[in-house]
Formats: C-alpha cells, sequence, structure tokens
C-alpha cells in the first residue's frame, strides 16, 4: 500500500451509510476519509482537492450528472465513483463517457464494492506517480552528457549530431573502434527520442552464430525446426514501435543481409515457419568497427543493404584523438568507482595522469575505465601513482620487446590480448589473419 494519505470524499444524505463509511474506510491508514452529505457541500470543498469521490447519484439538492460534470472541470484529476439506486446501463454508460471512474448499484455488498474500487483507483494512481518517476529517470540518466563523459571538440560534434538525429526517424549508423561506446550513443538517441516509451532491442551480430542468426532476428513459429516447441517472436518484431540496434553489422552473413534487406524494404516478416505477414515500425540504428566501404569493395557487405541502413553517421572517435578527455574521463571513473565502494575519493598524481596521457588505449573509454578502477584497488593512500595504473604489458606498440620470449610465448601472447579486446573468435580470426581453427586450438590447449 502506497505511503500518502488520499483524501476521499464520500458524498450522500443517508448520514448512517456515511457514518457507515467513515468508520469502514478509515480504517485503512492510507485514506484520509470526509464524510459530506449535500451536493452542495462537495462543490464548495472542491478547493481540497479530494483524489477520489463517492457520489451518491441522487442527491436531493443536486443533479448527479451536473456534479460529476462540475468536479471533472474543477479537480479533473479527481477520480469519481458513481453509487446509485438504480441500476440504469444507459445512465452508466453516459456517467463513464463523461469521465467517472466506475458506476456501483447500490446493495448489501456496497460498502466491499466501494473500498475494492477506491483499492483500484489508487492503484492506478501509484503506477502512473512510477511511470513518471521512471521516465524523468530515463530521461536523466540518457541525456547525452550524462550518459558519455567528455568535453573534447571531438565529443561536441557527437553530441551534435545525437541532437539532430534525435529529431527525426532516420536510420543512424555509428561508427567507431571497440570499447568507444556505440551501444550508449544508440541509447542515447532512442531515450530522447519520440520513440523513447517504447522498446530499445539490442542485437550484437557478432555473438549470434550463422545459424540462429535468421531466428533470432525474424522469429519462428512452433513446428518451424526440430527443438520449436513453442513460437516466439524475432527481434525486429520484439522492436515494433521503438529501436532495433543492430551492433557490429558487418558480421552478417550476406544470406541474412538479403533477408534484411527485403524485410526492411516491405516493412514486413515472416517469422520462419509461418506464412503469416507481420507489420512493423522501428528505427534502426547499427553500428560497426570496421570500415563498409571496404566490406563492399571486398564483397561481404551488400551495397543495397548499406544505402538502406547507412542514414545520418556519426563517427565516434577514439579515446586517443579526444586530447583532455582521457583525464576528464580518469578522474571521473576514479570518483564513480570510490561513491560505489564507499571509499574516499582518491587523486590522480600529475605522474600518474603523464602516464595516461603517453598511452595510446586501444581499448578505449572501456580499457581507461577497468585501468582506474583496478587503480582505486592497487593504490593504498589517497593518492593515485603511475605504479597503480597497471597498463597492460602486452600493449604491442610500446612493449613488444620489453620481455624475451620465445616465438610460441609471443604467438599465445599476441593471442590472448586479441581475445581480451574483441571477446569473440571471429574478429581475432580476421584480425590477425588466420583461422577461427588456430584459435580454438589455442584455447583447448590452455584448458
Amino acid at each position: 500500500m502506497a505511503q500518502k494519505k488520499y483524501k476521499v470524499f464520500v458524498v450522500d444524505d443517508n448520514n448512517m451509510f456515511l457514518k457507515v463509511m467513515h468508520k469502514f474506510l478509515s480504517v485503512n491508514e492510507n485514506l484520509d476519509v470526509h464524510a459530506i452529505s449535500s451536493g452542495r457541500e462537495c462543490i464548495s470543498r472542491l478547493d481540497e482537492k479530494p483524489d477520489i469521490i463517492s457520489l451518491d447519484y441522487t442527491l436531493p439538492d443536486s443533479n448527479g450528472k451536473e456534479i460529476l460534470e462540475k468536479i471533472l472541470h474543477v479537480t479533473p484529476e479527481s477520480q469519481v465513483i458513481i453509487v446509485s439506486g438504480q441500476n440504469d446501463i444507459n445512465t452508466a454508460i453516459e456517467l463513464l463517457k463523461l469521465g467517472a471512474y466506475d458506476y456501483i448499484v447500490k446493495g448489501v455488498d456496497t460498502r466491499d464494492k466501494i473500498s475494492i474500487v477506491i483499492e483500484k483507483i489508487i492503484e492506478k494512481i501509484e503506477l502512473t506517480k512510477e511511470n513518471t518517476r521512471l521516465k524523468q529517470a530515463v530521461h536523466k540518466e540518457y541525456n547525452f552528457r550524462n550518459l558519455i563523459k567528455g568535453n573534447s571538440k571531438a565529443m561536441e560534434n557527437v553530441f551534435n549530431l545525437m541532437g539532430k538525429a534525435i529529431q527525426t526517424n532516420i536510420n543512424v549508423s555509428i561508427i567507431g573502434e571497440t570499447g568507444t561506446g556505440k551501444e550508449l550513443v544508440a541509447k542515447g538517441i532512442h531515450y530522447n527520442s519520440k520513440r523513447s516509451n517504447m522498446p530499445f532491442i539490442p542485437v550484437n551480430i557478432s555473438s549470434i552464430p550463422d545459424t540462429l542468426i535468421e531466428s533470432e532476428l525474424f522469429g519462428y513459429d512452433k513446428g518451424a525446426f526440430t527443438g520449436a516447441d513453442s513460437s516466439k517472436p524475432g527481434r525486429i518484431e520484439m522492436a515494433d514501435g521503438g529501436t532495433l540496434f543492430l551492433d557490429e553489422i558487418a558480421e552478417m552473413n550476406l544470406t541474412t543481409q538479403a533477408k534484411l534487406l527485403r524485410v526492411i524494404q516491405e516493412r514486413e516478416l515472416y517469422r520462419l515457419g509461418s506464412n503469416k505477414p507481420i507489420k512493423f515500425d522501428v528505427r534502426i540504428i547499427i553500428a560497426t568497427h570496421r570500415n563498409l566501404s571496404e566490406q563492399i569493395k571486398k564483397s561481404e557487405f551488400r551495397e543495397d543493404l548499406y544505402f538502406r541502413l547507412l542514414g545520418l553517421t556519426i563517427d565516434l572517435p577514439p579515446l586517443r584523438d579526444r586530447g583532455s578527455d582521457c583525464l576528464f574521463l580518469a578522474k571521473y571513473f576514479v570518483n564513480d568507482f570510490c561513491d560505489e565502494n564507499n571509499i574516499a575519493h582518491k587523486k590522480i598524481s600529475e605522474s600518474a595522469q603523464e602516464k595516461l596521457r603517453s598511452y595510446s588505449f586501444p581499448g578505449n573509454v572501456r580499457e581507461l575505465k577497468a585501468l582506474m578502477e583496478l587503480s582505486c584497488v592497487l593504490a593504498d593512500s589517497e593518492v593515485i601513482e603511475p605504479a597503480h595504473i597497471n597498463i597492460n604489458p602486452l600493449n604491442l606498440q610500446q612493449n613488444l620487446l620489453s620481455q624475451e620470449k620465445t616465438l610460441q610465448e609471443y604467438n599465445e601472447d599476441i593471442i590472448h590480448y586479441f581475445i581480451n579486446k574483441y571477446k569473440n573468435i571471429r574478429d581475432v580470426a580476421r584480425r590477425l589473419d588466420v583461422g577461427k581453427s588456430t584459435i580454438y586450438r589455442y584455447l583447448k590447449e590452455k584448458e
């Protein structure tokens, strides 16, 4: 039950009924019950802004319909329950159309009926308040500058493009290296757009095997294939009215690309195993760390799908190109980690800041966040020193030959580095120009 006191007017010319209702409803400590014996008194007290009014329709001094209209005009947020001795369907329908919450016919259970309806009204009010609170929280959380930290000129350009994206339903392409925050940008656009009350459905193409990608995107009907014991909507269908975020779109195979193109063009899909078309309305945001133009030249991505999806392009800069944002973010991550773990805030020494400035951050913002959280744990005092910033010794640009190892050991280090960076076997294999079996063999040997 809610904590707020809800003001309830019980309006009836029967004094005994008023006493019974006042005593019965007042048992609920969340209700502030007022017994009112006439229509005129009810109208004169509307400035008290009652949350709920139980109104006798046949008061001797007033017409029930006129009182209802007056209530809805003066305090439209008040919920009105009409209580009548007549089971008149036409009157009930008319009053409900005017704005009454419910129509109750008097009887032996009138008291209980009114109580039940009051509980439903309170649930509705609380749900409305909670939805409003959540919307406000979502708006605050997904405000561009709350979601994505940065003051550099490069990020100002990103914020500017995001602002343009939210004004229409144009598709958006987000280009950027792994760890730059492509999904955060997609969420920022969705939750600040006109579709913010509808679903945001992310799909990481690289994490779904080719054999399952179509059923994930388009859904399937019961019996479509072995193991399909029930029907399941696809991600596109789930995103209806909202935003579909296709992350790492370049990893989609050409067969699925062709089917996706048709689905986007027709704005309808068929679940696997079904011949029933399903209409949908989605805004599509794609993301990739690859150059799609180069993928087209290699015949690895369809040109017609590319132009269908391209829309507004947002090029998300790597951390090394964001100037002072590196230190700005480092301090933010340190403070945030300290707050979450209820420990004293730590400062980053000048020499530690210099160490951060001199590092290229191949893992971008994601890597910086991990580094700073670890530095907070390693630092015994309230100052983070260079020794506490545990930059990965596998940073190939700076430390390739810092240790004398065998060729096999270097190979293993390189594979391990890229597995940690990309989190996807296909990406690692392509980046190193080796077969996936080589990576799998390495992982098996490490078991």
